[in-house]
């Protein structure tokens, strides 16, 4: 028998969810929020907040405990919906994308998301209250009532959290972050998700410079994109000679400002982009609707080329549109990009449109976390934004960014996975490959630089050893093991033994807390699937949702970029750009794939569209998407997780860290596998949805031509 309190959730449920069937101003004032929090606060009886302590934090690193007057500021503290409240609010925004419903496309502003979706106010009352008597420093409640931004030192985090913040030592960087879970009074804890970080492990960009890749120089070409050969490869140019995002604000979310907005002006005027008069760039520093400012002047730093590349990138596919550079400085613990965002949303006149190219896989990057961007998101999507997000640059192996060989088995971005934002995978070319350029490049430069003929065949960008057309192409019949092209010279010469490309597969550790360190293990659950994405990869949510070219060169062929920084690797803009600085990375599929719903917005005269995500899965078999049918995004690994062909001296093997034997020293380098004891890609291209591009790249003539 069902308790008193599931039975009147139950008909709390129903009643929400009836309303939905009327115009907003029929039932805004009806939803509110019952309070969670029931019960006195009691210290001595804990709630630990699990998943919530990066793999760093551990005895090999530490290199003390900080003094307790150590200021750590503008922390974010994530809470709670009620449930029926939480599928209410997710029934609204599928509302607002349902053209039968009397909320087709009726946004709602931050307010009207707090009063009407927030937390009741009793349990902010009463988590703000908690914080202040521990001596914290609230310094405001967002609008959504879903975050706290709250200051104080890491003496208080101890007493209040009950976890110690100590000093690390990570191969001779040094770090400071929370040594175990934190746990707050069981009280509390139904309105609480956590604190959304405690540690100053900030997310990496998603951008590769150009390699000096020299295995494909041979009798080939560089041929590199400038924004005429994006517009031609992808069926833009007839939505260039319309509007070309006239209206749109497209906001690209930064931890640096630019190294200089010359750049931008220069990459511009060189490519043709500045006889779109309409085009405009800005760079504003976001601050919350109340309380102390939490969005500082970061300045430049080495991200800078990550603020430069959205900046142009986005421009060139939409270069009517206003771009606004939003940059936050990174607190102590806390990432400038997700204090932009949520900032963005609750301003007076928010952006149409938000590209996010950062990231960190969901077992490192926390429940917490994990939550607070997802939330973030769905707030986002409410508000009418369109979000778009960088895939990752890591093949299937996100929780191996920047290694040499995958090691911690298959894992995704937890930027990436929320259902309110569109994932950005990134493909490459398959024409050198086939030996094709000159189907598809013209032996000349048109007077903007342009040289691509019409769109060319795409397959997974994949710079590691393990891909099967790389291993075809330079003679292997394997990638893996000891006669594969992985244990040769020419990998470890060529550079590529690395775990670099375009990023995608399965949820797995959206919430709780894995057993091994940076492995979908322990009580890891994955992101459920969205109702867009049934009949779609496999039963949870999936990524990436689209993909765009995004290589830095492997097989000739990366984006031009003006950045003129010389300390950070940037070069003069002055010349023919094929001397200028190059780069690839989902970082530029996620801006450019902005600009195109930008243009869309434009040319179907939207002002906003909010979440696109089921409009492209209802698109999926239009002719829409190019499908991605060959090669895959394999990376080279080691050990014994999702990881076949690697010899070791002992040990067995096992799947995502369950199960299997120890292990032990490789002396071949595997690929990364789906199962360790028979080779299953992870992941390959095939026709319709993969995890390797998603739906494919978009064909932006045929997208506005059939959106509704």
């Amino acid at each position: 028998m069902r308790s008193i309190d599931a039975c009147r959730r139950s008909l709390s449920i129903s009643a929400l969810l009836l309303t939905l069937a009327f115009p907003l101003a029929t039932w805004a004032q009806s939803l509110r929020s019952r309070p969670l929090i029931t019960q006195s606060v009691n210290e001595n009886v804990l709630h630990r907040l699990a998943g919530n302590t990066r793999s760093q934090a551990n005895a090999q690193n530490d290199a003390g405990r900080v003094a307790d007057d150590l200021s750590i500021d503008h922390m974010l503290l994530q809470l709670k919906r009620p449930p029926e409240q939480e599928e209410a609010f997710t029934q609204l925004i599928e509302a607002q994308q349902n053209p039968s419903s009397p909320n087709y496309r009726q946004w709602l502003t931050a307010d009207e998301i707090g009063k009407n979706f927030g937390p009741a106010q009793a349990d902010i009352d009463a988590v703000t209250g908690w914080l202040k008597a521990h001596g914290f420093t609230v310094n405001t409640v967002h609008p959504t009532g879903m975050s706290i931004d709250f200051s104080g030192t890491a003496g208080q985090l101890r007493t209040a959290f009950h976890t110690e913040i100590h000093r690390l030592n990570v191969n001779g960087v040094e770090h400071i972050a929370n040594m175990s879970d934190p746990m707050i009074p069981e009280a509390l804890a139904p309105a609480v998700e956590g604190v959304v970080s405690m540690h100053d492990f900030m997310p990496r960009a998603h951008n590769k410079p150009h390699a000096g890749y020299t295995f494909t120089s041979s009798g080939t070409t560089n041929y590199a994109l400038v924004p005429a050969d994006l517009a031609t490869i992808y069926d833009m140019n007839s939505a260039l000679t319309g509007g070309a995002g006239k209206g749109q604000t497209i906001a690209v979310v930064e931890d640096s400002d630019m190294y200089s907005s010359a750049d931008w002006t220069t990459f511009r005027k060189t490519f043709g982009l500045s006889n779109y008069t309409s085009g405009s760039l800005t760079t504003v520093h976001p601050a919350p609707a109340s309380g102390t400012n939490n969005c500082l002047d970061p300045g430049t730093n080495s991200d800078d080329i990550e603020t430069e590349l959205d900046a142009e990138w986005a421009s060139a596919a939409a270069p009517n549109a206003a771009i606004q550079v939003a940059t936050c400085a990174n607190t102590r613990t806390t990432f400038g990009g997700l204090i932009a965002v949520q900032n963005l949303i609750a301003a007076s006149k928010p952006p149409t449109v938000i590209s996010m190219s950062y990231g960190e896989c969901e077992a490192e990057n926390g429940a917490s976390a994990n939550a607070a961007y997802d939330s973030t998101f769905k707030s986002a999507a409410a508000a009418g934004i369109s979000v778009f997000v960088a895939a990752g640059d890591e093949g299937a192996a996100s929780c191996d960014s920047g290694a040499t060989g995958a090691t911690h088995g298959i894992g995704i971005s937890g930027f990436a996975v929320s259902q309110y934002a569109v994932a950005v995978g990134g493909t490459d070319f398959i024409d050198t490959y086939q030996g094709a350029n000159s189907t598809y490049w013209s032996a000349t430069n048109s007077s903007t630089y342009g040289s691509a003929l019409s769109y060319i065949p795409e397959i997974p960008w994949n710079d590691s050893c393990a891909g099967k057309l790389l291993s075809n192409f330079l003679g292997y019949s394997t990638q893996y093991g000891s006669s594969g092209l992985c244990s040769t010279s020419t990998a470890s010469e060529e550079g590529l033994l690395t775990v670099t490309g375009g990023s995608g597969g399965p949820s797995g550790c959206f919430s709780g807390s894995p057993s091994t360190a940076g492995v979908v293990s322990g009580t890891c659950a994955a992101y459920p699937k969205p109702s867009f994405q049934n009949g779609f990869g496999d039963g949870v949510r999936d990524i990436p949702d689209v993909s765009l070219f995004a290589s830095n060169g492997i097989w000739g062929h990366y984006y031009v970029i003006c950045y003129s920084d010389r300390r950070n690797g940037g070069s003069s803009c002055s010349g023919a750009p094929s001397g200028w600085a190059g780069a690839g990375g989902t970082s530029f599929a996620s801006p450019i794939m902005a600009g195109i719903q930008a243009l869309v917005n434009q040319s179907k005269g939207l002002t906003k569209a909010g979440n696109p995500l089921p409009v492209y899965y209802g698109l999926a078999n239009s002719g829409v998407f190019h499908s991605v049918t060959q090669g895959d995004m394999v990376v080279n690994c080691s050990g014994t997780v999702d990881c076949f062909g690697a010899t070791a001296s002992s040990g067995g093997g096992g799947h995502r860290g369950f199960g299997g034997g120890g292990g032990g020293r490789s002396t071949a380098n595997g690929a990364l596998s789906t199962s360790s004891s028979s080779f299953s890609p992870a992941y390959a291209a095939g026709s319709g949805y993969n995890f390797a591009a998603g739906l494919g790249s978009v064909d932006v003539g045929k997208l506005i031509g059939i959106w509704p």
